[in-house]
């Protein structure tokens, strides 16, 4: 008897639980009239995945949020920000009071952190800008000129529909700035010095838009924020060192077509060693690998770069072929 009681004490608790459990599977649910208990609002994740790798390493890369909510007109809703060690959690995400309706959300990385590169164009509304239209970012620079090493900076926009009473989305990054690493080597192994030299890049790109354009500000002048030489090889390995000289840029957004020039000159003659479309010629390397990518992805995929140009015995440029991220272009049938 005491067996069967058992069995019957079981039966009706695990049936207890299972209500239990439907209960609070369906305590949300529309059919209930008292819905204090359901997550309200919006539950934004955020992403970088828009590199080479195809990987999310936005919690790798970034130490500050800030995000504006703007209405289906463009007035600002509410601005929120986020930073320190709980943006190193891949699942991260910001819980934001919205009503239903039509959204702009515009969000930043690396925007307003102690070592920001970059800062609002309007200072009068730094904070939060009231219409979406005066929304624009715009690289520190000095007299348009930079030589830093950029402080990573991240860009995400998306049209929002709150349709219902809570929603979850996720908020797509793209990162603004660049590493290019410039090599020099001569041909004939000779030692190089980079103080021989005078690198200097030159774009328009220090002033961006709500949407991530980058709009006409003035030509700035970056100059390298580190420079010196290296030798490559090992005699050990039966290979032959060679001394290269190196320069190493950081950059805002590359644009295509927007005229960016590197320049490399001697610093005893004020010779040209070469002058380049840069854009151009970093395309070079998606024309052999990645010839179905539009070349503006590309180059927003691409942030980290290394270009080798070899010289002759004057130190002129043997205009034949460079090496980019590894890979060597040809350049004799190509013109730019």
């Amino acid at each position: 008897m005491n067996i069967f009681k058992n069995m019957i004490t079981t039966v009706v608790a695990k049936g207890l639980g299972l209500l239990a459990a439907v209960v609070a599977i369906t305590s949300c649910s529309s059919i209930f009239t008292d819905q204090s208990d359901c997550p309200a609002g919006l539950s934004l994740h955020f992403r970088y995945d828009y590199n080479m790798s195809y990987v999310n390493t936005l919690h790798k890369k970034n130490d500050c949020l800030t995000v504006f909510v703007y209405d289906s007109e463009g007035n600002i809703v509410t601005s929120c920000t986020e930073s320190g060690e709980v943006l190193a959690d891949e699942d991260y995400h910001m819980d934001i009071s919205l009503p239903e309706g039509s959204y702009n959300i515009v969000a930043y990385g690396g925007m307003l952190c102690d070592k920001s590169s970059f800062t609002f164009k309007d200072a009068a509304v730094k904070s939060a800008p009231s219409k979406m239209s005066n929304l624009r970012v715009e690289l520190n620079h000095d007299n348009m000129t930079s030589d830093r090493q950029l402080h990573n900076h991240f860009h995400g926009a998306k049209r929002l529909e709150m349709e219902k009473k809570f929603v979850e989305d996720t908020l797509y990054m793209v990162k603004n700035t660049n590493n290019i690493r410039i090599i020099l080597q001569q041909a004939q192994g000779n030692p190089l010095s980079s103080s021989d030299f005078i690198f200097k890049i030159t774009d328009d790109n220090t002033l961006m838009r709500y949407d991530n354009a980058v709009i006409p500000n003035g030509t700035v002048t970056y100059h390298p924020w580190t420079k010196g030489e290296e030798v490559i090889g090992d005699s050990d390995q039966s290979e032959t060192p060679v001394s290269v000289a190196f320069a190493e840029f950081s950059l805002a957004r590359i644009m295509a077509g927007s005229g960016s020039k590197l320049t490399i000159l001697r610093k005893d003659t004020g010779d040209v060693v070469l002058s380049i479309p840069l854009d151009r010629y970093l395309l070079l390397l998606r024309s052999e690998l990645y010839a179905d990518m539009p070349p503006q992805e590309y180059l927003d995929r691409e942030d980290e770069w290394s270009v080798i140009f070899f010289l002759d015995s004057g130190l002129r440029w043997l205009n034949t072929h460079i090496v980019i991220n590894d890979w060597t272009v040809r350049l004799n049938n190509i013109g730019l």
